[in-house]
Parts: C-alpha cells; structure tokens; sequence
C-alpha cells in the first residue's frame, strides 16, 4: 500500500500544474464552506454573549425582535418612547430586585450615546454573567461627565480628560451637535466584545440637560450655558427602555404579562433568550441558503478534480498499460488512481484550512468593527471535523469512477491507441 502511495505522489509531482490547479480548487470550497459555518456560529455566539442575568427587556408596544435589536445591539429605533413615571411604578413593583432605564437618540461619530444611570454599571452582566469593568477611570458623577466604550476610545484615540461633543439624533452633523455643552471623559471601559464597547455612556439627566431647547426636535431655543444648567436637578420625561431583574425566576411570565397589559401606556415585556431564539429563527432562511451555496461550491471543486482525473486518465492509457505489463495487477491501476484524489482532496482540505485562518485573521477586526461581531479564531468545531470528513469522503467518491474505469482497461487497448 505504501509503495502504491509513493507512486500516486509521484505522479502527481509530474503533472504538477494540473494538480496545483486542482488542490486550490478544492481548498476555495473548503475556506468557504467552513468560513460560513465558522462566521455563522460565532455570530450566534456573540450576539448570545451580549446580555445575561437580565430577565425582561421593557419597551413601547413593538415586535419582540425589534425592542431586542434597539436596546442591546443598538440597531435600529424604538417605535416611541416610555413614560418616566411607568418606568418608576414598574421598578418598584415588588418583584423586582434592579431595573436599568435606557434612553437613546443621540449619537457621536458614529457611536451611539446612552443615558442611563449607575445601576448599568452595577447591574449589567454580559457573556458568563461578566460584569462591566473599567480599563481607565471611573463611573460618571456629574452632569457632563462620560463614560466610553473600548472600541470608541481605540478608534477614535480618546483619553481620559477628553472632551466630546453629543449630536442630537443617529447623524452626526455639524447642525445637529450640541457645541457648547461638551462632556468630560470620566471612564473607559474593558473591552467586552458587545455593543458595549461601541457605546458612549452619560447621565439620563445630561440626556436632558443637552435637549434643552431641542423639544421640537430641532435647534429652536435658547441653549443655556454649561453653568446655567449644573445649577439645576433634572429628572427625565421619557426613556427609550429598561431592562429587570427579578427577585424570582418563577415570577418572570407573571410579571411580563401584566407589563403587556399595562393599563396607562401600551409596553411589551420580552425574555431576551426568546427573543434571541426568533431572531435566529427568522434568519434561518439566508443560513440555509448560505449553506446551500456553500455545498455547491464545493460539488463544483470535486467535480473539477473529476474533470481533472477523467482528462489525465485518457492521456495516461499508455502508462497504465505499462504498469500492467510490468506486473501491475487491476486493482494496483485501480487503488493508484483512487490514492490520487484522496490526496488532492486531503492536501485541498489541509490548505484551505491555513487558507481560511489567513482570511478570517484579516477579516476579524474588519467584521467586528463594522458589525460588532467578534470572530475568535478559535480551532474546528466537531461539526466542522464533519463536514471536512464528509468532503474527504466525496472526493474519495469522485475518485472511484476514474479508477474504475482505469480498472477496465486492458494492456492492450493500452498499447493500441487509437489516434
């Protein structure tokens, strides 16, 4: 057996351009099959590492995908806004053990700004149940103070002392900054692979302090200085969301109904891991798909490497014909042609695989910027094993037909040709 794979090396050595060609055939199906499956669990992963030990999201009436979206991943818009006083007879309901209010709106350079209060640095766990920890500084305590996520002060260089200017809305333009009332950069918080790090934290009551002026949505009055307004006690009108832990698990589906038939302003309460489960079960088609066409490719790869071998095979009739002639018996010819595509398909696979971690190592930090996706280069999964098994297999199948039909040839159709 050994001697029969030192002479299928061999050969492949001496059609070194048609074996080439092949391999990176096979190596672009396997960098794509494996890239989507890898990209599409650590997705899964991230996204499922963004919120823990958070037993309801609360927001205005709106699908439960959407309040998930808005309030953790930071994607999209709330249908409307909720009313502070709800907020506070909601959070002091007996059941609940902390509640963390959200306000959004705002934005700066392209992250977005929250008002909320120190319960979120208390309170919100992410990933394991992690809690937030900071690289530099400290929690904000006074009105224009603020805390940034690591990805904000990494991309945009900031530091503790900075000044930052808030833009009233998601598009930050000169018209729409509030100017003259930049906040202090008090704290920066540990990096933690979540919307967190693409996060600029400030007060609810500087979220109030900065619209002054701003009601109707628009610059129309009189800002007052910074001054002016550390001299006054500002409480909120309206929040975005807020988020509950409860002193009881059990209590959770009793609680969340009465939130949804709250009485004083319509509100939908959602469970994050359900909600998280219909996300993934709404984006289950473009997975399959994705898959699909994955599975195509690499059809295509091992019908190329067939193409490849059939071609060869009929040039090669005279060396087969050799080979038997020198004592070579059918199935010799017959396990020589299937060592072949088991070794292209093992060495399409092996580089596909260094092919794949080059690609994800440049396109990790692309992705996550521009997605908030983490990719983590982590090693194969068994269900990556499997599909890399399954490949190996296939192209051991494509191998059989050429080898069989090798198999059939006689030493003298091999020396007979016909031209």
């Amino acid at each position: 057996m050994s001697a029969i794979l030192s002479l299928a090396w061999k050969s492949l050595l001496n059609r070194k351009t048609t074996a080439l060609l092949t391999i990176l055939t096979v190596s672009i199906s396997v960098v794509l099959l494996i890239g989507v499956e890898k990209i599409r669990t650590q997705a899964k992963s991230s996204f499922a590492n963004t919120i823990s030990s958070t037993d309801l999201i609360v927001g205005a009436r709106s699908g439960d995908v959407n309040l998930l979206l808005y309030s953790v991943f930071r994607i999209g818009n709330a249908t409307n806004n909720i009313d502070w006083k709800s907020y506070q007879e909601i959070a002091h309901l007996p059941q609940v053990k902390w509640s963390i209010p959200i306000s959004l709106g705002d934005s700066h350079r392209g992250f977005r700004v929250m008002g909320t209060n120190q319960d979120y640095f208390t309170f919100y766990r992410h990933g394991s149940k992690q809690a937030l920890t900071f690289n530099q500084g400290q929690l904000f305590h006074n009105l224009f103070e603020a805390v940034i996520g690591s990805d904000v002060a990494k991309k945009l260089n900031y530091h503790i002392g900075d000044d930052i200017i808030i833009a009233h809305g998601i598009s930050d333009k000169s018209f729409t900054r509030h100017k003259n009332l930049p906040f202090k950069i008090v704290g920066i918080l540990a990096p933690t692979g979540t919307p967190v790090d693409k996060t600029v934290h400030v007060s609810l009551a500087a979220i109030e302090a900065i619209h002054v002026g701003w009601e109707s949505g628009a610059h129309l009055g009189r800002t007052p200085s910074q001054d002016a307004l550390k001299n006054e006690q500002f409480e909120p009108k309206q929040i975005t969301a807020f988020m509950l832990g409860l002193n009881s698990k059990i209590q959770t589906f009793m609680l969340q109904r009465q939130i949804n038939t709250y009485n004083k302003e319509p509100l939908s309460a959602i469970l994050p891991g359900i909600a998280l489960s219909e996300l993934w079960g709404m984006m289950s088609v473009a997975e399959q798909a994705l898959m699909i066409i994955s599975s195509f490719v690499v059809f295509a790869g091992l019908l190329g490497m067939l193409t490849s071998l059939l071609t060869g095979l009929q040039e090669r009739r005279r060396e087969m014909a050799i080979l038997r002639a020198m004592g070579a018996q059918p199935k010799h010819i017959f396990f020589l042609l299937m060592s072949e595509a088991s070794v292209l398909t093992l060495l399409g696979i092996t580089l596909g695989i260094g092919l794949l971690y080059i690609a994800l190592s440049i396109a990790a930090p692309i992705i996550e910027h521009q997605y908030g996706i983490k990719i983590a280069l982590t090693g194969l999964s068994h269900h990556d094993l499997m599909l890399l098994i399954l490949v190996q297999l296939s192209g051991v199948f494509i191998g059989f037909i050429p080898s069989l039909k090798a198999y059939r040839h006689s030493v003298a159709d091999g020396m007979t040709i016909k031209v």
